[in-house]
């Protein structure tokens, strides 16, 4: 079973002075020599480098208090998130599950053998508590594949304790760089390893050209939620918060870009990609509307007085809630390991590729971007103002929620365009994620009263009390009134924001 730990640290060059004492740094009272440890770390990747290049490592490793399999994903600089599984001859499929988005169906091969002599020490507090680890490492690097070679060099690396105060850090760094130590150029002895052992020792570039076209800021915000579709993956694979949810809103915003944009991308080939990204968009969901909706109506049974809560009604609410969820999650790790999802990464990644661009990407951004954002408005404007007309029913219901949902395209749409219209687009962004808000609470409370008077048939049939839910039906109701009733003034202000765009 796979373990994970946050790993907070810092790295630095170090040259045959070693480590400088470091007695004086503020907490910490004794410097513990814990002796030198002999490790042997092999790291795998694919023939092209795609984990290094998201800078996710994977290796297998002998030696020390922790050899097994490691999987380490970037959370911020100096900080990752480390995956232990124990040592075994062959790659676990924990692990192998979550690189998955990245590697698809690409063969992971030995890249980089590194074996380093570590000479560890603990920082400990007055009473005895570890502060952190600080070791110096003397590094052997050498490449497993093509023609590289080998590299030597000497790192001093700090890594917090578990739970320690990352401002520890920040004073032991200021000792190293008192003595003259130097902060590493390198993120990991990967990164450093694979570029020293590269044939010519040419450091390869990552960074994007900068946009210049209508296409390339179309492009550049696509490439975004294609990056955060794949970074995702093992998150929401290890069921990490907000994942699922920030995932399924990475696929809304590509498959808005794709619609708002048609004169820029060929809708005849990104039609049928924003109908896979569809799908997977309700596959994430399915679990998570149910969730959102028991917590609203969970909180509605809780402002229920006493004397007005008849029947079992919290019980049957968690009885509805917790249906199908056991075997939601199953069936979307299914989905990630389907085949279906993983050609939806590989046709992304091709269109990002060889995007299938059209005559107005090739121009100036300002006057394409901004004509797309404002007709993406003009059609929220229309269902807002439609649904004013209608009377309240089913028919406005349906007229709010479509209008949600074309302010959420126009809200991503003034998103792709921000560097390109500047203070405008921010405008727009912030006018219509408050009328996605809102008109959000109004659809929330519509799929509030349906669930409600399900659960009432259910309550009622089985010779229960059905007034508490009639009582909560009737305080959704009121909250859906309260929010057609301030809409009017509402868009007023909106419309007047936009003006400028």
């Amino acid at each position: 079973m796979a373990e994970t730990k946050r790993e907070i640290e810092r790295k630095y060059e170090s040259d045959e002075s070693g480590l400088p004492d470091l007695t004086g740094v503020a907490g910490v009272a004794s410097v513990v020599d814990k002796g030198i440890a002999h490790l042997d770390a092999t790291y795998h990747d694919t023939a092209d480098e795609r984990l290094a290049a998201s800078s996710v490592t994977l290796r297998r490793r002998t030696g020390g208090s922790d050899a097994g399999w490691h999987l380490k994903f970037p959370i911020a600089p100096g900080v990752r998130d480390e995956i232990r599984a124990p040592l075994t001859d062959t790659l676990p499929e924990e692990l192998a599950a979550l690189v998955r988005s990245r590697v698809r169906d690409s063969e992971l091969l030995p890249v980089v053998r590194l074996r380093s002599d570590r000479d560890v020490r603990h920082l400990l507090d007055a009473d005895g508590r570890l502060l952190a680890e600080v070791s110096v490492d003397t590094v052997h690097a050498e490449r497993l594949t093509g023609r590289g070679g080998e590299a030597h060099w000497t790192e001093i690396e700090v890594e917090l304790a578990d739970g320690g105060d990352p401002a520890l850090l920040d004073k032991v760094d200021k000792r190293l760089r008192k003595a003259g130590v130097k902060p590493s150029t390198s993120s990991s002895k990967l990164a450093r390893a694979l570029e020293e052992t590269a044939p010519g020792k040419r450091r390869r570039s990552t960074r994007e050209r900068e946009p210049v076209t209508a296409g390339d800021h179309v492009l550049a915000y696509a490439r975004t939620q294609r990056d955060a579709i794949v970074a995702l993956d093992p998150a929401v694979r290890r069921d990490t918060e907000d994942s699922v949810h920030s995932m399924r809103v990475a696929t809304r915003r590509l498959r808005s870009t794709f619609k708002s944009f048609g004169t820029i991308l060929d809708r005849a080939v990104t039609e049928p990609i924003a109908g896979e990204l569809k799908w997977l968009a309700g596959e994430l969901g399915r679990d998570r509307d149910r969730e959102v909706l028991a917590e609203r109506l969970t909180s509605a049974a809780d402002e229920v007085p006493p004397d007005l809560m008849r029947g079992p009604v919290v019980e049957r609410l968690h009885s509805w809630s917790s249906a199908e969820h056991g075997g939601a999650r199953g069936s979307l790790l299914g989905v990630l390991d389907s085949r279906r999802y993983l050609t939806l990464l590989d046709t992304l990644d091709a269109l990002i590729a060889d995007p299938p661009l059209l005559k107005a990407a090739g121009k100036a951004p300002r006057k394409p971007v901004a004509k797309a954002v404002r007709k993406d408005f003009r059609k929220v404007s229309k269902l807002v103002e439609r649904a004013a007309q209608l009377e309240p029913g089913t028919d406005r219901d349906l007229a709010l929620h479509d209008a949600r949902k074309k302010a959420k395209r126009t809200r991503y749409a003034a998103e792709a365009a921000e560097p390109v219209l500047g203070k405008p687009a921010k405008t727009m962004v912030s006018s219509m994620k408050a009328l996605q808000n809102l008109l959000g609470e109004h659809q929330d409370s519509v799929m509030a009263r349906h669930t409600l008077r399900e659960l009432s048939a259910v309550a009622h049939a089985a010779g229960e009390s059905a007034f508490t839910y009639g009582l909560m039906h009737q305080r959704e109701e009121q909250r859906a009134v309260r929010v057609e009733a301030e809409l009017p003034g509402f868009w007023d202000g909106i419309k007047d924001g936009a003006a400028g765009l």
